[in-house]
């Protein structure tokens, strides 16, 4: 059986966002969970650190997992999903990205969309 960052089983919620090593791991957590939001961040960024409690709560309140990448950190990988600036979030369901936006949303517009997309 997979196992997530913390090493729950795949498949199961998650209450706290996942931190993404890299593409393929990228890759799995959207293919593992029925609904992924992808924090694309910065720890310098200060609408990513404004963001950050919000998805905490989203993580731990929806049925979605939080997946945070690190532009820094992952910078082919913020290109390869367009990111120009942070924070973007992109939203995948069923392992297709079906939603993108830069910029912090506020946490009922967040919850709104995960709950348009989560069954």
């Amino acid at each position: 059986m997979a196992t997530d960052a913390r090493g729950g089983a795949a498949g199961e919620s998650t209450d706290e966002p996942l931190h993404v090593e890299g593409e393929d791991h990228l890759e799995d957590v959207t293919a593992a969970y029925d609904v992924v939001l992808v924090d694309f961040y910065a720890d310098w960024c200060g609408p990513c650190q404004m963001l950050e409690p919000v998805l905490e709560g989203l993580a731990d309140e929806t049925a979605a997992v939080i997946a945070k990448v690190d532009v820094d950190e992952h910078q082919q990988l913020a290109a390869a999903y367009g990111v120009r600036g942070v924070p973007t979030l992109a939203l995948f369901a069923d392992g297709e990205q079906v939603e993108q936006h830069t910029g912090a949303l506020p946490a009922d517009r967040l919850r709104g969309l995960i709950e348009e997309y989560a069954e």
